[in-house]
């Protein structure tokens, strides 16, 4: 669902930056798991910790782009007219977290 009002992903630098600097860490821990995946020798338990942190990793992503979107767009919907809109965006997106 994208709003018509907001058609890129405007984020501050530093948002982005951060954001940038979690993913590339969270791919490497995606690679691992992976690797863990192809060793039989790999206890269950290790590899569901990694994914787990890597769930942790992509929430702390989400809270980041979701808390610059708050500010961003959120804030102002009522000023811009667009306050219904923003509120069922919101309600659609909080479904996944």
């Amino acid at each position: 669902m994208t709003a018509t009002h907001c058609q890129s992903l405007q984020l501050s630098t530093k948002t982005r930056e951060e954001a940038t600097r979690r993913l590339r860490s969270i791919k490497g821990h995606v690679e691992g798991i992976l690797r863990m995946l192809a060793d039989e020798n790999i206890y269950c338990v290790d590899a569901l910790k990694q994914i787990k942190a890597v769930d942790g990793a992509l929430l702390k992503v989400s809270s980041l782009v979701l808390r610059s979107h708050l500010k961003d767009h959120v804030v102002s919907a009522e000023t811009r007219g667009d306050a219904d809109e923003i509120v069922d965006e919101l309600m659609e997106i909080l479904k996944y977290r």
